[in-house]
């Protein structure tokens, strides 16, 4: 990405080192935190000392937790605690949080003042291995996820592990379908590595967890440096997507966490792909191994369902394009009919 690249520091106890990594860029002195009251009560103080330590002056500014916060009514909020507080273009926003927050500060840090530098300092494994990385902001909309946003890159990347100490179990396990994508998609040495160390990524031991978490990160920027802004082989990250985003959307983004419904996405288009038995029984028996929904609910409507995925960003022209797996590390990029889809879906 040329003059956008950025580094990625992963590490234990980064989070008191993020306000040394703010001088090199030489900001105003009041910096924005953008936070939920979940991930500021553990990890905010932290930070904001850190701020302070190195000669700045923090801002906190707090939404409530939870992916129905991530709208543009919030996003006006905090471009207006922003404004009250004087932010300038040279000032810093730092999203501290998981994915809803890396999502909504990246897409106010892109708009405000047509554009300032911002942080990101994800909390969550879904956050560190997939939304922190790639430079997509956003915000939803009532008809669609993500269909508010931009694409604006971080100027860093700050992972702490040990942030998953305190991560409740469901969400760490929903951050797993990202890392399990990311087998599928592109690297079977990973996906078979989720097949070994089950047990010792599932009890957090840190060379486990620092090992799926580069590893990650590397796969998704070799991908984005080639296709930043989504033209071709940058689909390829939406592997479950098609279908996952529509059950979040169909349900009200408060039924299912956004990997648990990933999860339902990768294997039913891994069915709609026609992949041979067993490397379908390898995806599916993974998936389910790291405790994650397999299959979609027989009470979502299917009709529902393709109504929301036609508005989805990666429908073109009314065609539903699909990430369809080849092989476990292969995959390819398909329109797929409707038909094909009502057979498989329940």
């Amino acid at each position: 990405m040329g003059e956008r690249s950025y580094d990625i520091h992963i590490g234990s106890g980064i989070l008191g080192a993020v306000g040394s990594k703010l001088k090199p860029y030489k900001p105003s002195p009041k910096i924005a935190i953008i936070s939920n009251p979940t991930v500021y009560k553990l990890c905010g103080k932290v930070v904001s000392d850190s701020i302070k330590k190195a000669g700045f002056k923090p801002l906190n500014v707090i939404i409530p937790d939870g992916e129905q916060y991530k709208s543009l009514l919030w996003a006006e909020y905090i471009w207006t605690g922003l404004l009250k507080a004087g932010l300038d273009r040279k000032s810093i926003i730092i999203a501290l949080g998981g994915g809803v927050i890396g999502d909504i500060a990246g897409f106010t840090a892109s708009t405000y003042m047509r554009g300032i530098r911002y942080i990101q300092v994800p909390t969550t494994l879904l956050s560190q291995v997939d939304s922190s990385v790639g430079g997509k902001t956003g915000v939803n909309h009532p008809l669609g996820k993500n269909m508010i946003g931009t694409f604006y890159q971080p100027s860093l990347v700050c992972i702490d592990t040990d942030t998953l100490k305190t991560l409740p179990q469901k969400e760490f396990i929903s951050g797993m379908a990202e890392v399990i994508k990311y087998g599928v998609i592109w690297d079977k040495s990973l996906f078979e590595f989720l097949e070994r160390q089950r047990s010792a990524i599932l009890r957090l031991d840190r060379k486990a967890l620092t090992h799926i978490i580069r590893r990650s990160c590397e796969i998704k920027g070799e991908v984005v440096s080639r296709d930043e802004k989504e033209q071709g082989l940058r689909a390829i990250l939406n592997y479950g997507h098609t279908i996952g985003h529509a059950i979040e959307t169909v349900t009200g983004y408060k039924r299912y966490l956004h990997g648990e419904a990933i999860a339902i996405g990768m294997c039913t288009e891994a069915d709609i792909a026609g992949l041979n038995s067993k490397e379908l029984s390898r995806i599916k028996r993974v998936i389910d191994s790291y405790g994650l929904p397999i299959e979609l609910p027989k009470n979502i409507p299917v009709e529902k369902l393709l109504r929301t995925m036609e508005v989805d960003k990666k429908a073109l022209a009314g065609e539903l394009r699909f990430i369809l797996p080849e092989e476990i590390g292969s995959v390819r990029i398909k329109e797929v009919d409707r038909e094909r889809i009502r057979k498989v879906l329940p």
